[in-house]
């Protein structure tokens, strides 16, 4: 069991702060790669997840990336966004409540090819900057935006 797993069978659905990691993995010709996850709602968004105890949160994206699409990044590849934090109570499908805390990084130049490798996953798909989807998560549209506006 992971570390969020056993914290909810202390405090059950109640409010928590959960870290995690996020990544715009950018291909050489500029487009974007995008999950779209069986939750919430099959909506669009970016490779990353939840830390894990002792993780540092550019482990967090590179475990992630690995576990998510077969992608092998490189630490040193990854470049500090933004931290985005307390901006809405988030409550998952099973009555889990949480206010996530995401470290955002850019991984420029990605030019392997991205796989679906986990169950979380419905499909991955490379967008155009000007052509992303409309049903993104909220969060990850902020990040990507952000992105853009920074380029």
């Amino acid at each position: 069991m992971g570390y969020v797993e056993d914290l909810r069978g202390l405090v059950g659905h109640r409010p928590v702060i959960l870290c995690g990691s996020c990544g715009v993995l950018v291909a050489p010709d500029g487009r974007i790669l995008l999950q779209q996850r069986n939750e919430p709602a099959a909506r669009w968004g970016l490779i990353g997840g939840l830390m894990e105890l002792g993780e540092s949160s550019e482990q967090v994206l590179i475990r992630e990336a690995q576990e998510e699409c077969g992608l092998v990044l490189e630490a040193q590849a990854l470049r500090l966004l933004g931290v985005y934090s307390g901006d809405h109570l988030s409550v998952a499908p099973n009555g889990d409540q949480f206010y996530a805390v995401s470290v955002a990084y850019v991984v420029a130049g990605v030019v392997a090819k991205p796989r679906v490798a986990d169950g979380e996953s419905l499909r991955l798909a490379w967008f155009e900057p000007t052509a992303l989807p409309a049903n993104m998560v909220p969060r990850y549209a902020q990040v990507v935006a952000d992105y853009l506006e920074r380029r």
